[in-house]
This record gives structure tokens, sequence and C-alpha cells, in this order.
């Protein structure tokens, strides 16, 4: 762990200059301010589980903090890891600790209460994700029944990690939902046509995990901005758990380079924001 973190450290730049913290509680909006929409916080204060074997190691909000301090991320979503499982204690901690700018997205049993889903929904917690490439569900008949009544009950967006390819066939039951979120850009080269067909339906996609995926990302995100340049919202995937590599600043750059400075500033920032709704922003 302490030469990922020491590699992690380099990538991020850790010695540029920082003048807005991750919390961003009482930062005032500036051009460069960045919501990471897609991060994980391992605090072994709180469960943590063995998903397939695998078991992280702690990455606590101080060492994000550190780490995305150089980025100017002052907002962001944090994401419920397989390794999580169904706990919400974390969250509950957390998201009051980070401010109004952050909102939670977790996950949550079949037979989760309505009355808890509003509950959650009242600290910031603003979708539900499944799971699917770590094995959690199989029927996407459960995916849109528990995602329906998420929505009812907390207003909660879905949120998918898979491999999009094997979405292919329920792309119509999938596209009926209120509001769908593709995780890593649907992970795969084979799963991008599936991605688009999504995004032509009001799908957003998730900007992240670029050293996990198997495809070529500059012309995933050339393609998904055509269809609709309101589709991708940034994140920087940290800590990066069974990734091939961890997230770069350099993938920031990439986004940049390859979307033009405009665009790029709706990815880093509105097209998030607008999903997610955090009631400091």
């Amino acid at each position: 762990m302490d030469a990922n973190l020491d590699r992690r450290r380099l990538l991020l730049g850790a010695g540029a200059l920082a003048t807005l913290t991750a919390t961003g509680c009482a930062a005032t909006r500036t051009q460069s301010d960045v919501f990471d929409a897609h991060c994980h916080i391992i605090d072994p204060r709180y469960p943590v589980i063995a998903n397939q074997g695998f078991t992280p190691d702690a990455f606590p909000l101080s060492e994000y903090d550190q780490q995305t301090r150089p980025l100017h991320v002052t907002a962001g979503a944090i994401v419920s890891g397989s390794f999580h499982g169904y706990d919400q204690s974390y969250l509950r901690a957390l998201l009051p600790q980070l401010g109004p700018r952050w909102v939670g997205v977790t996950q949550v049993p079949p037979d989760v209460s309505d009355a808890e889903i509003a509950s959650l929904a009242t600290i910031g917690v603003r979708a539900l994700r499944f799971n699917i490439f770590r094995g959690r569900i199989d029927a996407v008949d459960d995916i849109v029944a528990l995602a329906n009544r998420a929505h009812a009950a907390g207003r909660w967006h879905a949120e998918i990690y898979a491999d999009a390819a094997a979405l292919r066939p329920h792309v119509a039951k999938l596209s009926k939902l209120p509001q769908i979120v593709i995780d890593h850009l649907g992970m795969t080269e084979a799963g991008l046509p599936v991605v688009l067909d999504l995004v032509d339906a009001g799908a957003r996609i998730k900007a992240t995990g670029f050293g996990r995926v198997s495809m070529d990302v500059a012309k995933a995100l050339e393609r998904i901005a055509a269809r609709n340049p309101k589709a991708l919202m940034f994140g920087t995937d940290l800590p990066s758990t069974r990734a091939k590599r961890p997230f770069m600043a350099e993938d920031m750059a990439l986004v940049q380079n390859v979307l033009g400075t405009a665009l790029a500033r709706q990815v880093f920032w509105a097209n998030a924001v607008s999903l997610y709704r955090p009631d400091g922003v």
C-alpha cells in the first residue's frame, strides 16, 4: 500500500498549488472547481467486508483530501463500493463531516424500507448503486423495481457498475428508469455501443476509472460527448481499488485535450452538479 500511495502522490502532483480543500464547506465557487463524481473513502472504523476474496486497504478522508487538493476538488459524490456492503454508518458519519457540497451513492438490500431511503436522502444520499460487475444483482427486473422505488421514496437515481456489453438485452427496460448512470464509461470497447444507446435515452456516464477500463478512452469520451454534451461526469475513482493502474492527474488532462476547455468544464463541474443536486452548491 505504501508504494501505491507514493506513486499516486507523485502522479497527482502533490507539490502543486492548492488553495481549496476537498471538503469545500467554506469554498467559493471558482472557474477551477472540480466535482469528483466517483470516489471511495475506506475508513476502518466502519464495516469493510471482503468481496471475491479482496479486502481493500484503508483510504481515509485525510488521504483523499491530501491527494485531491492539487486538483481543486471542492465537491463530489462518495460512492459505496462492494466492500462496503449495505453499511450506512460510514456515510451517516462522513457526509455531515464533509458538508453540503458533498453527496452519497449507496447500496441497499432489496427489502430496504422507504423510510430508510428517505432518511438517507436527508443527509445527502442521492443515488443507489448496483454492482453487477462484482456480482451483486443478476436480474435486471430486480434493478428496475428497486430503482423505481428508491426514486419515489428519496429522489434517488440508479448507478450501474457493469460491462455495458452485458446490458445490451436490457436497454429498453433500463431506458425507462427515471435516471440512470453508467460507471467507468461502461468498462469495455464492446460495451460502447450500448452506452451510446443509453445516452440517447438520457443516461449519464461517469468519465472515471481510465486505469481499469478496456477501451480507447479518448474515442469513448469524444463519441459520448457528441451524442450529449451533458452526459459525461468526471471522477477520480480514488483510491482505484483493483484497477490496473491508479488515477493520474494526466487523466484530467486527457479529458480537456479531447473535449476542449469549454466542454471539459461541464464535465468537471456542471454536468454532475445538475444531477447530484448538492445543497451547498
